[in-house]
């Protein structure tokens, strides 16, 4: 009941005109006491809402709603049927596709939401997810060629989301090895991949993105390093349902060419947007700090790292890179 009156009320102000609290409790059959509840969450949500006694509630910008049917008709215009489907609230997209794993799932499903209350980022970190604001979008997608298949599936979806961003608003942004895009330096997106399978069996992925758009002022108070949306780097219209979909057809074309041929054809991209590429960085894993410098990726989307004049390959893992100040004058 409090999730179907919550995204009633996110329609009733969806387009930034004030809304009387006594004509929403009417409508929906509930108190004014209620409704001023309800508006409390969705302003922990991350929704900018104005209270003005005589008046009733305002959005502070309006929310251009995700649009399934945007999304698929703009697929279908470029060849493709992805299954979509785009909620208001939700907890995960990637915990919501692992949930139906693995019957109920097509190739290249896709789940959007405009709102994630335990969203997901690598290593069991809180993804700040604030509605209506960015985009949360993960894809099912089955490597038949078993768990092998999945080394660099991070880079190969970080390359599409490059793509999406370039096609779209030509934006060129850089590449942070495994699984982050960054922008002017700091982070933009981040992806989370979560496997499920037999080594030697059919593997089943799910594939999630977070992507900045607009970040709300109090959400960006929750975020623990440093960030940039997409709307701090152009005059664009920033259109979610179009950007949606460049994404799902630039990760799915990036899929279908890493399902053919591997990653190699791929590092040569890889490599023109690396930002750590021949700098110096530290490998942290767990207490252990390494130093040395980043080589880029080899073709199994390793990363590549000189240490005492000898290049390492390392694999992934439970590893953070980060820039090594202390070596850099």
């Amino acid at each position: 009941m409090a999730k179907s009156l919550r995204e009633d009320l996110i329609r009733q102000l969806a387009d930034g005109e004030f809304v009387s609290g006594e004509a929403l409790g009417q409508q929906f059959g509930v108190s004014r006491a209620a409704v001023s509840k309800h508006i409390n969450a969705l302003a922990d949500m991350g929704l900018d809402i104005f209270r003005v006694s005589g008046k009733g509630y305002k959005l502070a910008r309006p929310l251009d709603l995700l649009s399934n049917d945007k999304i698929r008709e703009t697929l279908a215009a470029n060849g493709l049927a992805n299954t979509v489907e785009v909620h208001n609230l939700i907890d995960s997209t990637n915990s919501y596709l692992l949930r139906r794993l693995p019957n109920n799932l097509k190739q290249g499903q896709v789940c959007i939401a405009e709102y994630q209350s335990a969203g997901r980022g690598r290593r069991g970190r809180q993804w700040i997810s604030p509605f209506g604001s960015h985009i949360y979008l993960s894809m099912y997608w089955q490597l038949e060629q078993g768990m092998s298949a999945a080394m660099g599936l991070s880079l190969v979806t970080a390359l599409a989301v490059s793509d999406a961003i370039s096609e779209l608003l030509s934006i060129e942004v850089q590449l942070k090895w495994p699984n982050d895009i960054y922008l002017s330096g700091v982070k933009l997106a981040g992806i989370l991949i979560d496997l499920e399978g037999q080594a030697l069996g059919a593997c089943h992925s799910v594939i999630g993105i977070g992507l900045n758009l607009a970040m709300p002022e109090q959400s960006a108070e929750q975020v623990d390093q440093p960030w940039t949306d997409l709307k701090s780097h152009t005059q664009a219209a920033l259109d979610r349902n179009m950007l949606c979909s460049a994404i799902i057809k630039c990760l799915t074309r990036r899929l279908e060419q890493h399902k053919a041929f591997g990653l190699t054809p791929m590092v040569d991209e890889w490599l023109q947007q690396d930002f750590y590429l021949d700098k110096p960085v530290k490998l942290i894993t767990g207490e252990r700090v390494t130093s040395g410098i980043c080589r880029g990726i080899n073709n199994q989307g390793a990363l590549l790292l000189e240490t005492g004049g000898q290049v390492k390959a390392i694999y992934g893992g439970e590893v953070s890179l980060r820039a090594d100040d202390d070596r850099i004058s």
